[in-house]
């Protein structure tokens, strides 16, 4: 669980960071249709299921790139972390309530997959925050299969310090003989500019079109 420290003198980005994280504080949301139609019947053919298939593809991106990993630590110094974990919500239907339940990363599927497994089936009880221990190294992810939304947007209302991305999916839609998912992705402007957005989605994409590499 490292956390390294970005140094700012040399930062590129740092007349960026300090602008939107100090005087301008901001983040901002986009939603994209990603075409997952192959990836669900490599799914359906291998009985996966799928909320584990799409946290694993938001890991994996996330963990490609830097700017969706980037925090202060309790110094208030600005870094990333080496490695991040989900979270993501499971609701529990008796209760109607969800738990934030958080999973180990691991870049092999089948090890993400039992891990979630495991985890899901011991802590989704509709208690928010089941798990005893939770690391400073995780992201958020929240799924709406209810809605197939074209937009949508979080409103993290604190002092403008939340500086992890946080995701939402929507539930599938068919649009010219396309399966569609919904991403709705909230970055905060200081440590992530629409440019790392657009690659960030465009790795989502490819790996959605093409499971056979990591399933």
């Amino acid at each position: 669980m490292n956390f390294i420290e970005i140094p700012m003198e040399q930062w590129v980005r740092k007349s960026h960071y300090e602008h939107y994280k100090n005087n301008m504080r901001c983040s901002y949301s986009v939603t994209v249709d990603i075409d997952v139609s192959s990836l669900i019947v490599r799914l359906k053919d291998k009985k996966i299921k799928s909320y584990p298939a799409q946290i694993y593809m938001l890991a994996t991106v996330v963990n490609q790139f830097t700017e969706f990993r980037m925090t202060t630590n309790e110094h208030g110094h600005l870094g990333y972390w080496e490695v991040i974990n989900p979270m993501y919500t499971v609701l529990n239907p008796g209760t109607e309530t969800f738990s934030a339940v958080w999973s180990k990363f691991d870049g092999c599927f089948e090890t993400f997959y039992q891990a979630y497994l495991k985890d899901t089936a011991q802590y989704s009880t509709g208690v928010l925050f089941p798990q005893e221990e939770i690391p400073d190294n995780v992201f958020n992810i929240s799924s709406v299969p209810w809605l197939d939304f074209t937009a949508f947007n979080i409103n993290v209302f604190s002092d403008g310090g939340y500086l992890l991305p946080i995701f939402t999916i929507g539930k599938y839609k068919k649009e010219n003989h396309k399966t569609l998912m919904p991403l709705a992705i909230q970055c905060h402007h200081a440590v992530c500019d629409g440019c790392h957005v657009g690659k960030f989605v465009e790795s989502f994409r490819q790996m959605a079109a093409d499971p056979e590499k990591w399933l």
